[in-house]
């Protein structure tokens, strides 16, 4: 092993040519992130509820009824994943499971009368937290954000939804 010694001047030129960390959107990014993140994770275990759990609601919420490897499928997340938060949400009478008609085998889940319900107080949580954090913005720059995201997802191919 070669052992390399480097002046004290070297060393300040080397380091004054380093970025500064606050000159890297990601790190902006990530602190913003995990503040809205954090934030939203917390709200929803007051109410007994992961960030995985409202995203799986939210889904079958909107597709009506689905498969759970439709939901993995789509969520980016593995069949035992969607399989362990599935159960989570019977646990709590928030979904149920019937079979697809003329194949018995085939398991359609889909929101229960309870699950329904529970569906607006949690996007109440997901509303305020979105106007704790981002109402110091005008409509229009909500929208600039928002579609530079979409924006920056769609170039780098990232598909997978967060749930943590």
């Amino acid at each position: 092993m070669e052992i390399t010694i480097v002046s004290m001047e070297t060393y300040k030129t080397r380091t004054q040519q380093l970025s500064p960390l606050e000159g890297h959107l990601g790190y902006w990014l990530r602190r913003v992130s995990n503040a809205v993140s954090g934030t939203f994770a917390r709200a929803l275990q007051e109410k007994q509820t992961s960030v995985a759990e409202w995203v799986l609601l939210r889904e079958l919420h909107e597709r009506g009824q689905a498969a759970p490897g439709e939901l993995a499928d789509s969520l980016g997340l593995t069949r035992g994943a969607v399989s362990k938060i599935v159960d989570k949400l019977d646990a709590k009478g928030w979904v149920q499971t019937g079979a697809k008609e003329g194949d018995s085998r085939f398991r359609l889940l889909s929101l229960t009368r309870a699950g329904r319900r529970s569906l607006p107080i949690l996007a109440e949580i997901a509303d305020q937290n979105d106007a704790r954090y981002f109402d110091c913005l005008s409509a229009r720059e909500k929208n600039t954000l928002r579609e530079l995201l979409a924006k920056l997802t769609d170039h780098n191919r990232i598909h997978d939804v967060p749930t943590e």
